[in-house]
């Protein structure tokens, strides 16, 4: 199943509010300033309004001249000497880059996190 929706590189995640009976959205990734939310009693209404808030926030970004854009893959670590060595030697060993390899696991991780709730 597939809760999340994209739209011009953004991504939002889908919950479902039996109190209210509506679909909720939330925009991922828009740092922590930055909260937006839509919602919509049908996938079509849900759709159109993430689509719409997504228009209206780039629209208010060029009006503001805020350069706001999804997260381009880019992830720059620092560690130290010898776990940098670990790494490598462990991507090595799998016969993968330090990136193929870390990829792998921070994929791991997020699809094996357990859900916190009001999140």
């Amino acid at each position: 199943m597939n809760n999340t929706l994209e739209y011009k590189g953004f991504k939002a995640k889908i919950e479902y509010s039996p109190e209210d009976d509506v679909f909720v959205g939330r925009v991922l990734g828009l740092g922590p300033k930055h909260v937006m939310s839509f919602h919509g009693t049908s996938l079509r209404e849900l759709k159109s309004a993430f689509k719409e808030s997504i228009e209206l926030h780039l629209e208010l970004s060029k009006k503001e001249g805020r350069k706001i854009k999804p997260y381009s893959g880019k992830i720059l670590f620092r560690f130290d000497g010898d776990l940098h060595a670990q790494i490598a030697e462990a991507a090595a060993r799998a016969g993968k880059s330090i990136n193929q390899f870390g990829e792998e696991v921070f994929t791991a991780v997020v699809k094996n996190r357990p859900r916190r709730k009001n999140a």
